[in-house]
């Protein structure tokens, strides 16, 4: 086998892996999910520093 060929089967490999994951993201069963994590950043959660309080700690 040449090094070419080589190198044409793993360009191969990684074009089916690469619209794998890119059917795989974009797929409707896992759009809930990305849209839950999209909002992460936006969401005021009661831990969040920018939320005012801060934990004290005793010295």
């Amino acid at each position: 086998m040449d090094i070419n060929v080589a190198r044409g089967l793993v360009t191969v490999a990684l074009l089916i892996l690469f619209l794998g994951i890119w059917a795989w993201s974009w797929s409707r069963k896992r759009m809930a999910d990305f849209d839950a994590a999209s909002r992460l950043p936006l969401e005021d959660g009661e831990n969040s520093p920018a939320s005012g309080e801060t934990e004290e700690t005793p010295s």
